[in-house]
């Protein structure tokens, strides 16, 4: 994960035209990958396992035959698929209970504090790894589990811009003004305490995309002959030698996905802070 930031700070956070365009095909591969990858990434063909790459087959075929291009493609609905759904998870529940805890009594709030440093202490893949042992594996306990691991994240930061949001004047006033609580918390509080939200979650989504495929690469992910890119690359161990290139691939499509997704959340940062980009 370093190697990976310390490539997208060389990048840069302005927006180029590869950048854009990088994150359009990964939308498209995501939403319909049959418009960039014709071939079946299911379809086995013995005859031609571990073929190099070539006209037929781009970027070469596995174990089995199958076209390593197309299950690259088709893999990434699933390894930025559960991304996105963990970091929705992560970014919806985290932040309820970050207003929650940042507007509740005293002793109720530091209750809810004491919670997300006691999670945050554990590394976000340990505290997946413990959810999927008590769940077991699969697409969805992947999603809940990556999901737990980085709800205190959001949630503390939600709940440090909401003791600043609560004591600010147009606050106090609205409350003088005889506004209920519900419409104080959902015009006034609300709104002004996910300011940072879209820039943690940008730059989450890669880090759960990595935890995604770290878990698929110990088999508790989607499981195979689904094309996810840790599946991919568990597949390929015993491979490295002889065909180099079964794991060469869906190793720089997960790399070049989450610096598009870094880099894009530092863009976003520097917009949202008033910076020239």
């Amino acid at each position: 994960m370093m190697a990976v930031a310390a490539l997208a700070l060389r990048l840069g956070a302005r927006p180029r035209p590869s950048l854009i365009l990088a994150l359009l095909v990964l939308v498209v591969a995501v939403a319909a990958p049959g418009l960039v990858a014709r071939a079946d990434p299911l379809a086995a063909d013995p005859l031609r396992a571990l073929a190099p790459p070539g006209a037929g087959h781009p970027l070469g075929t596995d174990h089995l035959g199958r076209d390593v291009f197309a299950r690259v493609v088709y893999g990434a609905r699933h390894s930025l698929g559960i991304g996105v759904l963990a970091t929705a998870l992560a970014v919806g529940v985290g932040s309820l209970l970050g207003l929650a805890a940042g507007l509740a009594a005293r002793l109720a709030g530091e209750a809810l504090a004491r919670l997300f440093d006691v999670l945050s202490s554990f590394p976000e893949l340990l505290l997946a790894l413990l959810v999927i042992a008590i769940t077991g594996p699969g697409t969805w306990n992947v999603v809940a589990a990556i999901g737990i691991a980085q709800i205190p994240t959001y949630a503390r930061v939600v709940r440090a811009q909401t003791f600043v949001v609560r004591r600010s004047g147009y606050v106090e006033q609205a409350v003088t003004f005889g506004h209920s609580r519900f419409r104080v918390v959902a015009r006034h509080v609300l709104p002004n305490v996910v300011g940072p939200v879209p820039v943690l979650a940008t730059m989450g989504l890669g880090q759960a995309v990595i935890a995604t495929s770290g878990l698929s690469f110990l088999g508790m992910g989607p499981q195979p002959p689904a094309p996810e890119w840790g599946t991919m690359l568990a597949e390929s161990r015993d491979y490295l030698r002889v065909a180099p290139w079964v794991a060469f691939s869906p190793g720089v499509a997960l790399t070049l996905s989450v610096v598009c997704l870094t880099v894009a959340g530092r863009h976003l940062q520097r917009r949202l802070e008033g910076r020239t980009p």
